[in-house]
């Protein structure tokens, strides 16, 4: 069972909490992917590079990005809308990639800013941004995936209320 529950009389479909809040982290990935690329969004837009510390392009005035850094937040995007198709794949992409987020905010926290190493590129705003994108992430997995929620709807769940159906009165 994919998580997602049909009724019988629409066909309509009902997604689990888990899977909506997949689709609204993907959603807000690829905005935030798209408007990176957007100048007045993203300030310094001329000096925007493919990777490396020296892109001095920053969203929102604050977050350092560059191509790639762009990239991966469509890419991001496009998984969580993708994710959210099923209860197991959203609960998955959520706690997975709030690992990642986590993974990111301490990679962030130990490398010299300045060197090589900060490819994405990231600042200091960016890692507190990963960390708190982290434990939401996980948060909402955790919390919303605790149990597989096969929605009940429509006729369905006036059957299931009433106890008709399950042997009991």
């Amino acid at each position: 069972m994919d998580g997602s529950t049909s009724t019988r009389h629409t066909g309509a479909t009902t997604r689990a909490a888990v899977q909506k809040a997949a689709m609204a982290v993907g959603i807000v990935f690829l905005v935030v992917g798209i408007a990176g690329f957007i100048p007045g969004i993203t300030s310094n837009y001329s000096d925007l590079s493919f990777a490396g510390h020296h892109s001095n392009a920053k969203l929102l005035g604050i977050f350092e990005v560059s191509i790639l850094h762009n990239i991966v937040h469509l890419l991001f995007g496009i998984a969580g809308v993708a994710a959210a198709r099923t209860w197991s794949a959203a609960r998955g992409y959520l706690i997975g990639g709030g690992a990642i987020y986590l993974v990111l905010w301490l990679y962030g926290l130990v490398i010299d800013k300045e060197s090589a190493a900060n490819f994405v590129p990231v600042n200091s705003a960016d890692d507190w941004l990963h960390f708190l994108l982290g434990v939401g992430m996980i948060a909402l997995g955790a919390l919303l995936g605790r149990r597989r929620a096969d929605a009940v709807t429509g006729h369905d769940a006036t059957i299931a209320r009433s106890g008709r159906g399950t042997g009991t009165h």
